[in-house]
C-alpha cells in the first residue's frame, strides 16, 4: 500500500506527465503550420513518450495499491518566436521534469519506500537521456542560426525518430 503523501505526489507526476505531453503536441501542431513536418513529427513523438510515463506511473499507482486522481491539465503556449525558441523551452521543461523525479526519489527515501524508489529510478535515468538530447538540439539550431537549408536537414532528420515502448511500460501492461 502506498503512503498516503507518495500516493498524492506520484498523482501529481502523472498529471505533470500528461502536460508536458500537451506541451509537445501543441509544438507539434506549430511545427505543422510552419511547414517543418520532421520537427513535428519528433514532437509528437515525444508526446507519445510522456503520455507512455503517465501511463507507466498510472499502473504503478494501481498495481502498488493506491488510487489515481486525474486533475484538469494546465494551459500551455501556442506559438514561439523560432524553432530554437521551442527547443529552448523543451530543455527548460525537461530540466524542471528531473527535478520533479529527483523530488520524487527523495520523498520515496524519507518513507522507506524502496519499492517505490526502484520504481523510479527508470526515469531517473531517462530524464537524464532527455536532457542530453534536447541539450543537443539546442546546441545544433544555435550553430546553424537559422540558416534554412539547414533546418531544412535537420527537419529531415527529425523525421526519422521512431518511439520505442520502454520495457517497464510493457511490463506493467500500459498499453
Amino acid at each position: 500500500m502506498l503512503d498516503p503523501r507518495m500516493e498524492q505526489a506520484i498523482n501529481e507526476q502523472i498529471n505533470r506527465e500528461m502536460w508536458s505531453g500537451y506541451i509537445y503536441l501543441s509544438m507539434a501542431t506549430w511545427f505543422d503550420d510552419l511547414g517543418l513536418k520532421g520537427f513535428s513529427h519528433w514532437m509528437r513523438v515525444q508526446h507519445k513518450e510522456e503520455e507512455t510515463h503517465s501511463l507507466m506511473m498510472l499502473g504503478y499507482v494501481s498495481e502498488a495499491g493506491g488510487r489515481v486522481l486525474l486533475a484538469p491539465i494546465a494551459a500551455v503556449d501556442t506559438e514561439w518566436s523560432s524553432p530554437l525558441a521551442a527547443f529552448q523551452e523543451v530543455l527548460e521543461h525537461e530540466l524542471k521534469v528531473s527535478a520533479w523525479i529527483s523530488e520524487l526519489v527523495d520523498l520515496a527515501l524519507e518513507l522507506k519506500d524502496h519499492s517505490t524508489n526502484a520504481f523510479l529510478q527508470w526515469f531517473v535515468t531517462e530524464q537524464v537521456e532527455e536532457v542530453s538530447t534536447a541539450k543537443g538540439l539546442v546546441d545544433t539550431l544555435k550553430f546553424v542560426d537559422g540558416n534554412p537549408h539547414s533546418v531544412l536537414m535537420l527537419d529531415r532528420e527529425l523525421g526519422a525518430r521512431a518511439f520505442t515502448l520502454p520495457a517497464p511500460a510493457a511490463a506493467l501492461g500500459v498499453l
